[in-house]
């Protein structure tokens, strides 16, 4: 059986440089500063927060790089655009594009072209009907662009066996609770704190007035 990758020695490991991402302020202390590559999992049980998390992620992220939000479950909706609103996202102009719940292989094809976009977020895992084979084949094939999952939840983990393997697999797991989101995985510099999406409902839902 033919070997597919060389191996490499420990000085060629050393000098690889990686993307990084250098968050500020609450995102850093909440999320590090995480490499642009690779996979997240956004996840929680409805109306806790998860979209508004995605949309002020969505915002911060366009300092970093193009942001493609693929919307399968609420669409080019009104309620989509009300989002949209709310989180001001005028604001980053065509640094954040929206898709009507493109097919993964359209956006397969889409990624491949020069200039694509750098971080691309699927919401959700559950209404794209993505595959582990699927989100495998993304993952190695644009490994430069960081993927965002956002799932649905039982409780306090994500519905479904490929939104589990996509949290066994994620470089950061995102569990929201209460607009407020628990970062855990793969942290560099983070301070572990929580991030809360909405303060005054967040402090509300947890007590902590």
């Amino acid at each position: 059986m033919a070997i597919k990758k060389r191996a490499i020695s420990v000085d060629q490991m050393l000098r690889i440089k990686f993307p990084i991402m250098n968050f500020e302020g609450e995102f850093k202390a909440s999320f590090g500063c995480p490499q642009l590559g690779g996979s997240w999992l956004i996840y929680g049980n409805s109306g806790n927060g998860k979209t508004s998390l995605a949309m002020q992620l969505s915002k911060y992220l366009t300092n970093f790089g193009v942001v493609l939000y693929n919307s399968y479950e609420e669409g080019v909706s009104m309620s989509f655009q009300n989002t949209v609103i709310r989180n001001n996202m005028k604001d980053v102009g065509k640094r954040f594009l929206i898709l009507d719940g493109e097919e993964l292989e359209d956006l397969r094809q889409r990624l491949k072209k020069r200039r694509s976009p750098d971080i691309i977020i699927i919401d959700s895992v559950q209404h794209s009907k993505i595959t582990k084979e699927q989100y495998k084949e993304l993952k190695n094939e644009f490994a430069n662009k960081l993927f965002i999952y956002i799932s649905h939840a039982r409780g306090k983990l994500p519905k479904g066996e490929v939104a589990d393997f996509i949290r066994y697999d994620s470089d950061l797991k995102i569990r929201v609770e209460g607009f407020r989101a628990f970062v855990d995985g793969r942290l560099n510099n983070a301070e572990g704190k929580y991030f809360d999406i909405y303060p005054t409902k967040s402090k509300t839902y947890w007590n902590d007035l």
